[in-house]
């Protein structure tokens, strides 16, 4: 039994060893910072400041940050609507037995591979050019000129050309999440309903729907995570770095703690830290609420 033991913890030392640094230290420095007032991030514990909950109240505060706060639940709420709906929609399309079907997801996919900063630029320089951008050109050959001279990277409508970008880079992903939860359901429960006279849309509400419901969660909560981290597409659809348009927490922690750009000097990681805490929060609670209300421990494959 001893050796056993032995042995257990030998093998086990380096996993629980490198957890421990690489995940558990960060996250409860991280914790610890979001209560003290610190310039840099490297700086040692004696020039630490406490402060409470200061960081926290400084931050709700801030216009700008709650304004960064409201795009992110905007890019999470509308932009999950789309990305889940039309992700879902391709998905059973995909399943449904069409000719090609390798094919397409690869093609859908696609997006996911190429980087985002290649795929934001050919969104910025050309589909939303207002000199020969795809949009500009399709509404000039339709005859809606109103629509051609629509600037869509102005104020106006800088972030909801950020959201459809975006969205459109996601939308292969999550679509693998439905295909893999589709392609587990058994074809003999389609095939029985089918000889009970169950139409295609009435098997999709009553029986695919309800057998998704733990892909549901899956998808709600890495989307979540995928919104949390929304930084670079911020960065590349923004002239400055803090953009009212288009800022979000993440960029707002980046200009705090790094002190990037021209209307950002100083420097607060203790601010920083306590940002990375509250989207952490959002991300735990968002995966709870999933978790109380989306049940599926009764349903079976």
């Amino acid at each position: 039994m001893k050796k056993n033991k032995a042995m257990i913890i030998t093998f086990l030392a380096p996993a629980v060893i490198l957890f421990c640094l690489i995940f558990l230290y960060p996250i409860i420095r991280t914790l610890t910072m979001s209560f003290f007032n610190i310039t840099g991030v490297t700086d040692p514990m004696s020039k630490w400041q406490f402060i409470g909950i200061g960081n926290y109240t400084k931050l709700f505060s801030t216009s700008l940050f709650r304004t960064s706060m409201v795009n992110l639940a905007k890019i999470w709420l509308y932009g999950g609507i789309i990305v889940m709906s039309i992700s879902l929609l391709l998905a059973v399309v995909l399943t449904s037995g069409i000719r090609g079907k390798k094919f397409f997801r690869a093609v859908i996919y696609l997006p996911n591979i190429v980087s985002a900063v290649a795929l934001a630029t050919m969104w910025l320089q050309y589909v939303y050019s207002p000199k020969f951008g795809l949009i500009k050109t399709f509404f000039e050959k339709i005859g809606w000129e109103s629509m051609s001279k629509v600037q869509w990277l102005d104020n106006e409508h800088k972030f909801g050309a950020l959201l459809v970008a975006y969205c459109f880079g996601m939308i292969g992903y999550h679509m693998l999440i439905w295909t893999s939860g589709i392609e587990r359901i058994s074809p003999e429960l389609f095939e029985a309903a089918t000889i009970d006279g169950a139409n295609k849309p009435a098997q999709f509400r009553y029986m695919t729907l309800p057998l998704l419901k733990g892909v549901f969660k899956t998808n709600i909560t890495m989307w979540s995570v995928s919104s949390v981290a929304f930084f670079l597409w911020s960065q590349l659809f923004s002239s400055v770095t803090a953009d009212t348009k288009t800022i979000t927490p993440m960029v707002y922690m980046y200009t705090k703690v790094f002190g990037a750009g021209n209307s950002v000097t100083e420097h607060d990681a203790g601010v920083g830290a306590a940002v990375g805490v509250i989207l952490s929060i959002c991300v735990v609670i968002i995966f709870t609420l999933c978790n109380k209300f989306i049940k599926d421990d009764e349903l079976e494959f």
